[in-house]
């Protein structure tokens, strides 16, 4: 059982719910949560792998067996997300009018993943946040499996480690870590606004996109010169 304090501590419902499934079942609740983190349900995963390296340091669980927990869960979690943007690519994407995105535009994603791909998926898995939702794209980019697959294990694994060594690390004292290391969420989500507006600035001033839906215009006819 956690130590008194840790309860009296907690921030919120979710992180209450994730200690509680933890305790209740072990190496299995790692392994859930992390599944529905990775899979864009919102889990706070740090705080997921901080109170599994907790319950390291005070010895209901190995540091392998919550890491291999986690590393396993959160594959999961981005297979089902793969597989979601793999198969409902048409359906979600084409078809679907509230994220509906254009023919045109999908090739561009198909592009810039056979292009940027391999880095893309590395690079947000360590990203957070961003980890969550890039296995989408890459299914709809129909990023080949295997590859997609090791690329997710190769940038999940040292934050997955990461995390559960410093839960092990400060005991008790876990849940602070977590506020502190949440100033990375805020750094991330204003990174990316900050992108955003960059990419509607540059768009609204005729720098376009990639995606753009504009036709090029159509050629003259040869004998548009003729009288």
């Amino acid at each position: 059982m956690p130590h008194p304090i840790l309860y009296a501590d907690l921030s919120g419902p979710v992180v209450d719910f994730c200690v509680n499934v933890i305790n209740d079942t072990g190496l299995a609740g790692v392994f859930l949560l992390m599944a529905a983190g990775s899979a864009c349900i919102p889990i706070p995963s740090e705080a997921v792998m901080l109170f599994a390296g907790f319950n390291v340091s005070n010895g209901d669980q190995t540091l392998l067996g919550v890491t291999l927990a986690g590393l396993a869960g959160n594959m999961a979690g981005s297979w089902l997300t793969y597989a979601i943007g793999y198969y409902g690519r048409i359906d979600l994407l084409e078809k679907n009018r509230l994220i509906h995105l254009s023919p045109r535009r999908l090739e561009w994603v198909d592009n810039w993943f056979q292009r940027h791909g391999d880095a893309t998926v590395f690079l947000a898995r360590l990203l957070p946040l961003v980890r969550a939702f890039i296995s989408l794209p890459a299914g709809v980019a129909e990023m080949p499996f295997w590859r997609f697959t090791w690329l997710t294990a190769l940038g999940s694994l040292p934050w997955v480690l990461a995390f559960a060594l410093i839960g092990r690390a400060v005991g008790d004292n876990w849940e602070q870590w977590r506020h502190h290391m949440q100033i990375l969420d805020y750094l991330v989500v204003a990174a990316i606004l900050v992108l955003a507006l960059y990419a509607i600035v540059r768009r609204r001033r005729g720098g376009g996109s990639p995606g753009e839906d504009s036709e090029p215009p159509a050629a003259a006819p040869a004998n548009a010169g003729e009288a």
